[in-house]
């Protein structure tokens, strides 16, 4: 290591002739396209290296043809799996190979042996439920298995919260099938004579290794060469795993599996500190547990602070706790040994969960540690670089101590979570990284020398990449670095596997990502667009939120996620929330995207974003990309022309108030529009496809059914109501009023019944929602000033508003904030506004009144298939929804997931396709499933068209629902 070098500089194959070659002997995709490069030129580190080219080969025919034609070519090759690697392990200059794509198989479990063979693009969460039939997992489970590759884990030797019970990736690995750099194809077991010279090197070593390296479990930077020793041996599958793709190509391996525990009990144990919680460890150890975890409360309070409370369970009194999962062969066996571990654990604070929905709330605020700590309690952006330190479990307590000083004594914070039990500490810091990487240079290399001074190891898991291998020396002699160097050299002499990683390193602020990131500073004023008030009002900080841990790449839906349903339909890095944060990222690096707001690349990124809003609450950083494309559309066609869609779907409700307007154009347009052959060329020249269906205008719109009968008619209450009645703003948005009347109607039915004085204000109040979605963000924010005029004198006193359609309803409580945030009528009209469900499970006084005899409609008799909208899940949650159709008596199931429509996404040409893709993955195979007689409740208008469109069921909404199971029904008519 005694030379810092740069592979970027290396003397590259012209890019056409390389790409050329491999074009010619690669059956899967060869990319080169500036878009392609942008979306793999960073991972989940601080770093950025732009690629050649990225293959994502076919199979591992395709694999070997690559690392042929690369070599060849003398082009660096870099291996990537998820994409989700932190120190910067699987990003490079030369040819990256995604696995992740096609090489992604279980060949074979064999229960009796308990073993896998799998080609290295697997995912991991995959390989568990292959082995879940057989009683069998794998062992070493990261936070990301969701969507880490088991290629990826073995570049690493990632080990996750179990480790503690199943070690690392490296010892549950019985054989790798490699490539190394000079072309050689071998099987690494037990044994070195399958790589000349290297039963020398170990011999010749034998001294350092056994003094140097393999000292405690989570030792892992450097390479681990202690698994060659023959005490160990000499197993050469187990040393390569951990060496970050910088000496072979990993293209198939076989691992170990272990037994699924029966009934796992998660202790909860609360500390003042969390050095304190981690002077518990030892102690816990004894009792042989599957994982003890850190927890700072901190970043617990972030969760609270971002998804509510309800998403925390109660937890004992602590600013710092251990999450310890206790096995046992029965349930009551896991509980006993949960409370004799909780009784040598020098703490009182102490909860126990057995197996259900609040441990399994608990383990996914740990699972999303990596996200959620990207964030300072302040809001400062915290990034990774000392995410993965590590130091015997018996240090840890004054390692965290020294630690803490260290960080004050540099002025930055972080949120410290972790593999407690291995000593392993996870923690981001708000290291200002936007003008240079000094900072970052000063603060790792201080912390190298603490955790060195602790006999600890500058990585516990995520390896050392381009984050911390200059740092190899502060951890080990000049003759273990010649030894890594000799052993690098027997692998890839010629430095073309993943360079400038561990050996020959490049410096850790070399390539830093966001000091090459211009401000995109807010447009302000009435022309301008968003506010961007949670990111110092910058679309550059913004955007880097993402942070890269790939949430967005798993599906989700089995836990009720909704992200990311472009990405789940095509499993294209291009559709994925990330792969849209990397190209909006290389828009204000300026130097690979370079046309701008009308960049091709930009354009091409944001095309199947339904601007679903899932990544608003999904992801754990935060990312809003249903925003930010409202940003770049307002930014691209700023005083220009716009796509045709923008004038008929983004004015939509100005025509649906005209067409509705005129008395009996509304039933002429229908029967007109009825017509195929008419409405498949009003669909085309209005940008739209032509497999869709014009919407249905209402003969009789809501608000004017209202000044006709609906303000004077009144309902038979269900008891004697002597008492004056609370009032409510029944809010009618666009979609309801001209094209659904009969949800709003239905509301006041059950709002009166609920003992509410409905009110129903004159004037038109539109959110502008489709003007939002369409990027014409001024227009928005004139038809959000209007709607603050009319509904802001309601909420200032006190009146609860409550919206009907989900995505309305969610302007009001998120976008109108960031479009008018110096006009306070915002902030109390956005906490005056509620969903039904949420106002009718209210406590009084805004909630209804029990003593005024109110109760739920009975629906015992309701079997229901729940389609919840994309922003109701995102931002008001579905939470009070299902406890009103629990405590209402319902059977129903709620599907996770866009339904596929998404507004004006599914209309227009080019997203067909997509769309029921999407509606495939969760809400096409529901409705089929259902059984003649079951409801189909959707808020959503979309959600509802959608469903009628695509397999001929009629959607109702909650308010129809609860309207049609009153006791007592009120006399007023309900035309459409």
């Amino acid at each position: 290591m005694s030379t810092v070098t740069d592979p970027t500089s290396r003397e590259l194959p012209p890019t056409t002739d390389l790409v050329h070659a491999l074009r010619a002997v690669v059956r899967g995709s060869v990319d080169d396209s500036t878009r392609r490069r942008a979306e793999y030129s960073t991972d989940a580190s601080n770093y950025r290296v732009v690629p050649e080219v990225v293959v994502l080969p076919r199979d591992v025919d395709d694999v070997l043809a690559t690392l042929e034609v690369a070599r060849e070519a003398g082009a660096p090759i870099t291996s990537r799996g998820g994409g989700t690697s932190v120190a910067g392990n699987a990003i490079g200059p030369g040819v990256v190979i995604d696995f992740s794509r096609h090489v992604n198989r279980v060949l074979e479990i064999d229960p009796e042996a308990r073993t896998a063979r799998i080609e290295p693009g697997v995912i991991m969460a995959d390989l568990q439920k292959q082995a879940a039939p057989f009683g069998l997992r794998f062992g070493p489970d990261p936070s990301t298995q969701a969507r880490a590759t088991l290629g990826g884990m073995i570049g690493n030797n990632a080990c996750g919260p179990r480790a503690v019970a199943y070690g690392r990736t490296a010892d549950n690995v019985l054989a790798l099938d490699v490539v190394d750099g000079t072309g050689r194809r071998f099987t690494a077991g037990r044994g070195l004579d399958v790589v000349p010279g290297l039963d020398a090197l170990v011999r010749s070593e034998m001294e350092m290794i056994r003094t140097e390296l393999g000292r405690f479990g989570r030792q892992v930077s450097g390479y681990s060469l202690e698994h060659l020793l023959p005490e160990k041996g000499a197993d050469l599958a187990k040393a390569l795993v951990g060496t970050e793709g910088t000496l072979v190509t990993v293209v198939g391996a076989t691992v170990n599996l272990v037994p699924v525990p029966a009934t796992p009990v998660l202790v909860v144990l609360g500390y003042p500190d969390m050095p304190t919680a981690a002077d518990a460890v030892p102690a816990l150890l004894a009792h042989s547990p599957l994982a003890i975890e850190g927890m700072d409360a901190r970043l617990v309070d972030v969760v609270r602070r971002v998804r509510g409370a309800s998403a925390v369970p109660h937890l004992p009194t602590g600013a710092g706790w251990l999450f310890v999962e206790v096995g046992g062969a029965s349930l009551d066996e896991a509980l006993d040994n949960a409370r004799s571990l909780a009784a040598d654990a020098a703490t009182d604070a102490v909860q126990l969960y057995p197996p259900g929905p609040d441990a399994t709330a608990m383990w996914r605020i740990r699972e999303d540690g990596a996200g959620l700590g990207g964030r300072t309690p302040s809001g400062a952006q915290a990034w990774p670089g000392f995410e993965d330190s590590a130091v015997p479990p018996a240090r840890l307590g004054g390692y965290l101590r020294e630690l803490e000083a260290l960080m004050a004594s540099h002025h930055v914070d972080g949120l410290a979570y972790g593999h407690f039990g291995d000593g392993c500490v996870h923690l981001r810091l708000d290291v200002p990284l936007e003008r240079s990487g000094e900072p970052l240079r000063a603060f790792m290399t201080d912390a190298a020398h603490l955790v060195a001074a602790h006999g600890g190891s500058l990585s516990g898991e995520h390896g050392d990449g381009r984050a911390r291998s200059e740092l190899l020396p502060v951890m080990y002699s000049p003759r273990a670095i010649g030894a890594f160097e000799a052993f690098k050299q027997l692998f890839d002499p010629r430095d073309l596997l993943n360079p400038g990683v561990l050996v020959h390193p490049r410096p850790l602020d070399a390539d830093l990502r966001r000091p090459a990131a211009h401000p995109l500073p807010a447009l302000g004023g009435r022309d301008g667009g968003f506010a961007f008030e949670h990111d110092a009002g910058d679309l550059t900080t913004a955007v880097h939120r993402c942070v890269g841990v790939g949430k967005c790449r798993a599906d989700t839906t089995a836990s009720g996620g909704f992200m990311c349903p472009s990405y789940l339909a095509t499993r294209d890095e291009k559709d994925s929330t990330r792969g849209r944060a990397r190209v909006l990222q290389e828009l204000a690096n300026g130097t690979l995207v370079t046309r701008g707001w009308s960049a091709p690349e930009v354009e091409q990124s944001l095309d199947l974003c339904l601007s679903c809003k899932a990544c608003s609450s999904d992801c754990p950083a935060g990312v809003d990309m249903a925003q930010y494309k409202s940003e770049v559309l307002f930014r691209r066609y700023r005083r220009r022309l716009r796509p045709v869609t923008h004038y008929v779907l983004g004015w939509l409700p100005r025509w649906t108030r005209l067409v509705t307007g005129v008395p009996g154009l509304a039933r002429v347009a229908n029967t007109l529009l009825g017509w195929r052959p008419l409405a498949k060329v009003v669909l085309s020249v209005g940008g739209m496809d032509p497999r869709r269906s014009m919407v249905r205008f209402a003969p009789t719109p809501f608000r004017t059914w209202w000044r006709r009968e609906g303000r004077a008619a009144t309902s038979t209450p269900t008891a004697p109501d002597t008492r004056p009645r609370p009032k409510v703003v029944l809010w009618t948005d666009s979609f309801s009023d001209s094209l659904s009347p009969s949800v709003p109607q239905a509301a006041v039915r059950v709002l009166r019944a609920a003992g509410y004085d409905v009110l129903v204000p004159d004037q038109d109040a539109c959110c502008g929602l489709t003007w939002i979605t369409t990027g014409q963000l001024p227009a928005a924010r004139k038809h959000l000033t209007q709607l603050l005029g009319v509904l802001a004198p309601y909420a200032v006193n006190g009146i609860p508003i409550v919206g009907l359609e989900p995505s309305c309803t969610a302007v009001l409580r998120s976008d109108l904030l960031d479009l008018l945030p110096d006009d306070p009528r915002a902030v109390a009209v956005s906490r005056a506004t509620h969903t039904l469900a949420e106002l009718l499970m209210a406590p009084a006084p805004t909630g209804p009144d029990p003593d005024a005899g109110w109760t739920l409609p009975d629906l015992s008799d309701v079997t229901a298939v729940v389609q919840p909208h994309c922003h109701h899940h995102s931002v008001m949650t579905y939470t009070a929804d299902r406890t009103l159709l629990t405590r209402a008596g319902a059977s129903f199931r709620t599907l996770a997931g866009c339904c596929g429509l998404a507004g004006n996404f599914g209309m227009e040409k080019g997203h067909y396709d997509v769309s029921v893709a999407v509606a495939e993955h969760e809400l096409l195979p529901a409705l089929r499933e259902a059984a003649p007689g079951d409801v189909f409740l959707a808020d959503g208008f979309s959600c509802r068209t959608q469903a009628d469109q695509l397999a001929d069921v009629q959607g109702v909404h909650l308010a129809e629902l609860l309207a049609a199971h009153l006791p007592t029904p009120s006399p007023s008519p309900s035309p459409r």
